[in-house]
């Protein structure tokens, strides 16, 4: 898609060597310190943290732009603050 091209990273957060629910708890931190319409990218592990960062920023009301494999056990998310219809 295009406009994942386009799209830019407003910050980054790595959260490779947490577990749940810290992974989540971090996520919604970093992402709580930015505006609406910024993007946080995430870099998380496979697994528990991977879905349970994807369904709770919808829960909250953010979009989910993309989920991109780094490596085998781990993803980059990225999220869109107050994007989505939560």
């Amino acid at each position: 898609m295009s406009q994942e091209a386009d799209l830019k990273i407003s910050e980054f957060l790595d959260i490779c060597e947490e577990v749940c629910p810290m992974s989540f708890i971090l996520t919604k931190k970093k992402l709580d310190s930015l505006e609406d319409g910024q993007v946080l990218e995430v870099l998380c592990q496979a697994g528990e943290s991977l879905r349970s960062i994807s369904i709770q920023m919808k829960d909250e009301g953010h979009l989910i732009k993309s989920v991109k494999r780094e490596d085998e056990n781990h993803f980059r998310i990225q999220i869109l603050k107050g994007g989505g219809e939560g």
